[in-house]
Formats: structure tokens, C-alpha cells, sequence
């Protein structure tokens, strides 16, 4: 597809830090995440754009609580994740399945995403913009990834395993800004890092005009991200520093640092 005919995908700020994904194509568009309902009513005003579709990753109330006002406004399917206790779904989905939204061209996997809910989902689309775009929701961020609520951390790192496996230029839409204080986490867990040292750099830079630190990508994760590095030589022997004990499996590793982030300030 040209370039010029691709879906574009716009940040809707909400809340304090959540994005909302604004999916559009011509007069179209679709939203990801909707958890309020005024800023995206807003937007679809402003650029004069008809709602086509509702997208949602999980069932917390930052990423649905808009559904019910923007149903009001727009009849249009609600697709999301079986298994999940979101009452306003009209099409509730898998791993594994794959459906086309016709009036923005874009076409989407699931992705099964257990730990930060139970039937957490993704939505990603291989062939977009040549590299492919991921909505992950609140399971994989910029330099970190969600607290494991519903599930355990066995289940959240295999999660993510499945995420780091995507191609290294697949773009990460995630629901939230939590960049910064992320990487202050992950320089703590990984100091001498020469990558997350730049990441961090240029970080700072974007936050001090209040620019988006997303979307990263998944090569760019796979180099800072101490939840995606639990092979790491550094993350392993942080891990063992913090538990005080021989940390070597993936899993413990993995739930070592995702401890010692729940309680880092």
C-alpha cells in the first residue's frame, strides 16, 4: 500500500499519562484504548472524522471507561478480549484470531498477553508502515512493562517474550507516558548500559517540551528494557543483589526485577 493511503496513528492524551490511539484513514478512523470518552469526541469533531470501530486490550477502567459515551455518539463494533469483564464487547477475540477494519485498511493479529489481566490482548499489524505496529496496552512499555495483577510472572514474561520475538522495527504503542520514570528504574537495574544512557538522554529532551517518548520499537526494547534483558548478564547479577540469593532461571529473574520495581522509588 502507499504511503500516502496508510492509516496514520495519533496520541489522544487522557488523564494524567494514558495515550488513546486514534487510528484514521481519510474521513475514518478507529480508537484504541478508550478510557475517556471527551478528548477523543473532541478530536473526531475537530478533524471531522466518522468513529468506525473501538479497539480495547483489557478491561481496566483507564482504557474503557470512555465506550459507553462514545456508543452514545457512533454505533460501531466493539472488539476486545474474551475472558475479560467488559460488558460493551460485540466482538470478543482470541490468540491467534485475525480480523480487517475495511475502512482504515488495516488488518490486525491477536496476540495473547496473560499477567497484567488475565485475557489481556494485542493488537498487531504486520504490515503497517513497512514495519508493523503493535497495541499492547498496559503490557509492554517504553523501557518497562505493566504490574502483573491477574496473572503471574511466569505468564507476564512469556507475555513479553512473545512481543520481543515481533521483528526489531515493529513500532510499540503503548497506554501510557511512563517512559521517564522507567528508565530511572532501569539505569538503577542496569547503570553501565550505554544504550539506555542514550535512551535516557534523549528521553529527558522530549519530555521537557512534553513530547511522546512513543512509540519505541522492539529493537530499541530489546537493547534498555530490563524486563525484556532477564538473559542479561547485568540484569541477572542486579536480580541477585536485590533477592540477596543466586538468581539464574528466566522466571526468577524476570520476577525479581519486576518486584524490586514494585517497590522502587
Amino acid at each position: 500500500m502507499d504511503a500516502s493511503t496508510e492509516y496514520q496513528i495519533v496520541p489522544v492524551c487522557a488523564f494524567s499519562d494514558n495515550y488513546i490511539w486514534i487510528l484514521r484513514r481519510g474521513n475514518q478512523a478507529a480508537v484504541v484504548d478508550p478510557g475517556d470518552a471527551a478528548p477523543v469526541l473532541a478530536y473526531l469533531e475537530q478533524q471531522q472524522l466518522d468513529l468506525c470501530a473501538i479497539l480495547v486490550t483489557h478491561h481496566h477502567g483507564d482504557h474503557i471507561g470512555g465506550i459507553e459515551a462514545l456508543l452514545q455518539r457512533y454505533h460501531v463494533p466493539v472488539i476486545g478480549p474474551k475472558g475479560e469483564p467488559i460488558d460493551a464487547l460485540s466482538d470478543q477475540l482470541v490468540d491467534g484470531d485475525t480480523f480487517v477494519l475495511p475502512q482504515i485498511a488495516a488488518g490486525f493479529e491477536v496476540i495473547a498477553v496473560p499477567g497484567h489481566t488475565r485475557a489481556h490482548i494485542a493488537y498487531y499489524d504486520s504490515n503497517h508502515s513497512g514495519c508493523g505496529s503493535l497495541f499492547c496496552g498496559d503490557t509492554l512499555f517504553a523501557c518497562g512493562c505493566g504490574r502483573v495483577f491477574e496473572g503471574t510472572p511466569s505468564q507476564m514474561r512469556q507475555s513479553l517474550a512473545r512481543l520481543a520475538a515481533l521483528p526489531g522495527s515493529t513500532r510499540i504503542y503503548c497506554a501510557h507516558e511512563y517512559t521517564q520514570a522507567n528508565v530511572r528504574f532501569a539505569l538503577a537495574v542496569e547503570p553501565e548500559n550505554f544504550a539506555l544512557q542514550a535512551r535516557a538522554e534523549e528521553v529527558a529532551q522530549l519530555r521537557a517540551t512534553q513530547q511522546p517518548t512513543i512509540p519505541s520499537t522492539i529493537a530499541q526494547e530489546l537493547a534498555v528494557n530490563p524486563f525484556l534483558r532477564w538473559d542479561a548478564e547485568d540484569v541477572i547479577a542486579a536480580a541477585q543483589r536485590y533477592r540477596e540469593t543466586p538468581v539464574t532461571q528466566a522466571d526468577e529473574v524476570f520476577a525479581a526485577i519486576r518486584e524490586w520495581k514494585n517497590n522502587f522509588k
